[in-house]
């Protein structure tokens, strides 16, 4: 059985450091998986490498371990991949998070659109943004990734193409798109993905993503749900460009 990996958002992650453990830490190492003294695990802190970490005493309420070594894997993509996504419901949008950890995604822009059916004032974003982000920290944990990719703070569709610099490669899913992804000519910097929401972009959506530089990309002669679509792309994309070549 691998050694359970642990998220410690620490600054003073050291070989040979000796640190109390958080108590989110402390309730999944100690009392969901019972380890013990002597027990080890792997630490990250989201900032490229690992360390092979020992439990060296435990509590009733917190634990200590000691860092025994530093590895300095990565298990990054070539690619520097975005994943615009407009916000859809619950746990379709927690599945489409989770997986484009696991499939390489660096930065996740979560957007409203206007057909996205969520809406919330700023309190609830703000916790909504909270439970994103321990989503992708947990895919992190789970997959073996070493970076931890940034979850921006929510913005309407419109703003962020106005913002959002035009470099790299700009893709967006249109299923009635004139391109298919292998007649793209492959990228030499960063790569975009635009994902609509559950009723898909409108036409003037489409239009203004098409004037700051995206282009429309089909997949296939099937529609897909929204959950589905970033996650089909981005495997596509890796298959063709990135780690799965």
């Amino acid at each position: 059985m691998a050694d359970p990996r642990i998220y410690l958002d620490n600054e003073t992650l050291a070989a040979g450091a000796r640190l109390r453990l958080p108590d989110a830490a402390y309730r999944h190492l100690v009392q969901v998986l019972r380890l013990r003294p002597g027990e080890r695990f792997i630490a990250f802190d989201g900032r490229g490498g690992e360390y092979l970490a020992e439990i060296v005493e435990v509590g009733k309420r917190e634990a200590s371990a000691y860092l025994v070594s530093f590895h300095d894997v990565d298990r990054e993509s070539p690619l520097d991949l975005t994943l615009a996504q407009c916000v859809s419901k619950g746990e379709r949008m927690d599945y489409t998070l989770q997986k484009a950890v696991e499939l390489g995604v660096t930065r996740i822009v979560p957007l409203i659109s206007s057909r996205s059916v969520v809406r919330l004032d700023s309190d609830r974003w703000d916790k909504k943004l909270e439970h994103w982000r321990g989503v992708v920290i947990a895919a992190c944990e789970q997959s073996g990734r070493t970076r931890v990719p940034a979850v921006e703070t929510p913005i309407a569709l419109p703003s962020w193409l106005d913002d959002e610099a035009a470099h790299g490669t700009r893709l967006t899913l249109d299923p009635l798109g004139h391109h298919g992804l292998r007649e793209l000519p492959p990228p030499t910097g960063p790569v975009t993905l635009l994902v609509g929401p559950e009723g898909g972009l409108t036409e003037h959506e489409l239009d203004r993503a098409r004037q700051a530089g995206f282009t429309g990309m089909r997949m296939g002669p099937r529609v897909l749900r929204t959950e589905t679509a970033g996650v089909a792309a981005l495997a596509a994309l890796q298959a063709m460009w990135g780690d799965w070549r």
